[in-house]
């Protein structure tokens, strides 16, 4: 060691004083270390000592230097010069930039998640970036998602990567007075190291000379809360070494060259761990499945999280239980979300008070929304403002992050921006107003799912030209789309509408639905819509609507519930009604929905005494559509009865009446019950060992239901194909067919068959 330091005095005589990397590199190499050696010697981590080896770190601090010195054996005068470099590293650094300006926050110590999130600052540091980009990152998001945190999270982090220096700035762009520009580049300035009377006067010099700077160093600097386009262009570097990370509630659309980042909420589970961290020295041993519910309340907003968090922790005695009971209920939540300075309302309050005042009144409206997604059209009504007039608002509100957008078309809050927002609307609209409103949205609602459902109904066709006012829908397909994707607004309407006695815009409704349920066999509403219909009719002493919707409680419980005894007694419910008020058709009807629960039951002959009498009743009305329902369900009857023989004549009668121009069904029953009672041929023709002609019918069958939009027929008859494609050790054509089906199922919500469909062709394989 005393060579090695007698060569460097030597060496120190006749040029520039040896750096601080150059002695600790030297030293490593006489102790034959490699960096990974001499990190787990000293307690310093390799990448540290890479740093200082490399000149990033040119001065660490004392017990660092202290560490290596004893892991490398150094004493005495080695170790001094070791120790004096580190300590001249620490002063030309003190020097060279002045201590205090923009200077880092602190990161949080719990802080939790956002793995990918911080992943991506990191790219910061990659070479190569397209011209014109400079290196710039921008992170955006609306209150509370805690995107200041994670950018100094970040910064932090990246700290030895940018050894000129890592500096923060907030623009306080939410605020009345955002921090002007010529402000914000003088600060920036000063912190570079640039004095007063260097820096010029005007914005274009002060802002050409910061540029400069950035070139040439590699520095991050880290821009806090812009308000805008105009203010954060400025202060972001031209290219170079210089980075920058900026934070906003706005998109900033405007921006070019960045990169760009949109924050969401946490996912729950790494909510709960960031509350569990910040209660961990609580103690408390009961309260796991509370800050779990905490966190759920919360929203995955990590302010709302920190509030909960610190209310509890300042609050000893207090249970997580009892905090979570609080904030169960929605009147409340957002008073109990505040702790000391920190409010979860004040935060969406800077972002509210920036909205134009048109706009603050689309937004606080939108509040009484009863679903959970809602598009242009519903915001134009709820708002009182144009189509146009809401799609401007609706921007506004994506770009200030009060609302969450899709390419859907459909918008959403977050459950505690909708909890604010109707708060904003109870204190600055009055009762009579807001009263009104939801009249307003409410028949509108309503009258758009009674059109988009008449789509369906053969008696009703092509539906007239509906009311100016409502959405226009010009085809079945998309009356389909309207009714799946509001099912939560027409729905929460009807619920409304029921409440407030407007009983005929109920039943209205609900009768509507009658054939589209038939599209949408497995939603898990139908059982309420038709409750709310049958009640509605009773109110208003209608027994034949309400027989009629009693029968269609029948359905809901035959089908998608397949609970036959509950099916029965609706049934039973429904022939009462209808016998009292002589409504013949629903009398058939109920006879029709006992069948089919007799049959399911296994109660064959009573099956077949039932439909035979709907069909009957059917025919003697002159009802031939129901009457040709009515043959089909008897024709599965004779077949579940194993009279396959008498099945198929049954459904070939069917058919043969079907395709007779002279019966006088109408068109449309014809064309959804001809893929159906074909498919039905097949399936007795398989039965009585025909399987060749089976697998052609079912075929053609599958065809002519794809082409009608017949998914749940469907299904079942590509199940039924695969089984018969098997049983001909056409294994390929049957995994083939099972996956199709599976694919079917899963689409109209039928899980258990499809899980079945799929199980089925990986066996086939």
């Amino acid at each position: 060691m005393g060579d090695l330091h007698q060569v460097a005095e030597k060496e120190h005589s006749i040029s520039a004083p040896p750096s601080f990397a150059e002695v600790l590199r030297r030293h490593r190499h006489a102790a034959r270390l490699t960096l990974e050696q001499l990190a787990e010697a000293s307690g310093v981590s390799d990448r540290t000592l890479s740093d200082m080896e490399r000149g990033r770190s040119k001065g660490p601090q004392h017990r660092t230097v202290t560490a290596l010195a004893d892991a490398l054996g150094l004493a005495d005068a080695d170790r001094e010069q070791l120790v004096e470099l580190a300590r001249e590293g620490r002063l030309r650094d003190r020097w060279a930039r002045p201590t205090g300006l923009c200077e880092l926050p602190r990161s949080v110590d719990d802080f939790t998640g956002r793995v990918a999130e911080l992943a991506w600052t990191s790219e910061l540091l990659r070479a190569g970036d397209a011209p014109g980009t400079a290196g710039v990152r921008l992170i955006t998001g609306s209150a509370g998602l805690g995107k200041t945190t994670l950018t100094v999270r970040a910064a932090h982090a990246l700290r030895p990567d940018f050894p000129k220096g890592v500096f923060f700035l907030d623009l306080f762009g939410m605020s009345a007075q955002p921090l002007p520009v010529d402000e914000a580049l003088g600060m920036l300035l000063r912190a570079l190291g640039i004095a007063d009377q260097q820096i010029p006067g005007d914005v274009a010099g002060r802002a050409s000379l910061y540029r400069s700077l950035l070139r040439d160093r590699r520095v991050l600097i880290v821009l806090d809360n812009a308000g805008s386009e105009e203010q954060v262009r400025p202060l972001l570097p031209g290219g170079g070494a210089g980075r920058a990370l900026v934070t906003s509630r706005r998109l900033l659309a405007g921006l070019e060259g960045v990169r760009r980042l949109g924050l969401g909420p946490l996912p729950l589970l790494e909510a709960t761990e960031l509350l569990t961290g910040i209660l961990k020295d609580r103690g408390a041993s009961d309260e796991g499945s509370a800050v779990w519910q905490l966190a759920q309340l919360c929203g995955g907003l990590p302010l709302a999280l920190r509030i909960t968090g610190n209310r509890l922790v300042s609050r000893p005695g207090w249970n997580a239980a009892d905090l979570a009971a609080r904030l169960t209920n929605e009147e409340r939540r957002l008073d109990q979300l505040s702790a000391g300075d920190l409010k979860i309302a004040t935060a969406f309050g800077l972002s509210y008070e920036q909205l134009a005042t048109s706009t603050r009144r689309v937004f606080r409206r939108l509040s009484l929304v009863p679903g959970r997604s809602f598009d242009a059209a519903l915001a134009a009504v709820v708002g009182g403002t144009s189509i146009e007039g809401a799609w401007d608002a609706l921007d506004e509100l994506v770009d200030l992050g009060l609302l969450q957008d899709s390419t859907l078309g459909r918008y959403r809050f977050h459950d505690l921006v909708r909890l604010f927002a109707r708060d904003r609307l109870r204190e600055e609209e009055p009762a009579a107003e807001r009263d009104a409103l939801t009249v307003t949205m409410t028949s509108w609602l309503l009258r758009m799912a009674t059109t988009a459902g008449r789509w369906f109904d053969p008696l009703y066709g092509r539906p007239d030209r509906p009311d100016p006012d409502l959405a226009h829908l010009s085809s079945p397909e998309e009356a389909d789309h309207w009714l799946r994707v509001n099912a939560d607004n027409w729905l929460g309407a009807l619920r409304h509408a029921a409440s407030v006695g407007r009983f005929t815009a109920v039943l209205d409704c609900a009768e509507s639905m009658d054939w589209f349920s038939d599209q949408w066999m497995h939603a898990p509403h139908w059982y309420e819509v038709f409750t709310l219909g049958a009640e509605a009719a009773a109110v208003l002493g209608d027994p034949a609507r309400q027989a009629a919707q009693l029968n269609m409680l029948a359905w809901v419980h035959l089908v998608p519930r397949e609970d036959m005894e509950t099916a029965l007694c609706y049934t039973a419910q429904a022939m009462d009604v209808a016998t009292r008020s002589g409504a013949t058709v629903q009398i058939a009807l109920a006879h029709h929905h006992a069948a089919g629960a007799l049959r399911r039951l296994g109660r064959l002959d009573e099956a077949i005494a039932s439909e035979t009498q709907a069909a009957e009743i059917h025919k003697a009305n002159g009802d031939i559509d129901r009457y040709c329902h009515c043959l089909g369900a008897l024709g599965t009857c004779l077949r579940d009865a194993g009279h396959y023989t008498k099945a198929l004549e049954q459904y070939l009668d069917l058919l043969a009446l079907l395709n007779d121009d002279r019966s006088g069904i109408t068109p449309s029953v014809a064309a959804f019950t001809r893929p159906i009672a074909l498919a039905r041929v097949g399936e007795c023709l398989g039965l009585l060992g025909h399987r060749a002609e089976a697998i052609t019918k079912l075929t053609e069958a599958i065809s002519l239901m794809e082409q009608a939009q017949l998914p749940v027929p469907q299904a079942r008859s590509l199940e039924t194909l695969a089984a018969l494609l098997a049983e001909e050790d056409r294994t390929g054509d049957s995994r083939h067919t099972y996956a199709r089906a599976a694919e079917v199922y899963e689409a109209i919500g039928d899980a258990e068959a499809s899980s079945r469909c799929r199980d089925l062709a990986n066996a086939a394989s």
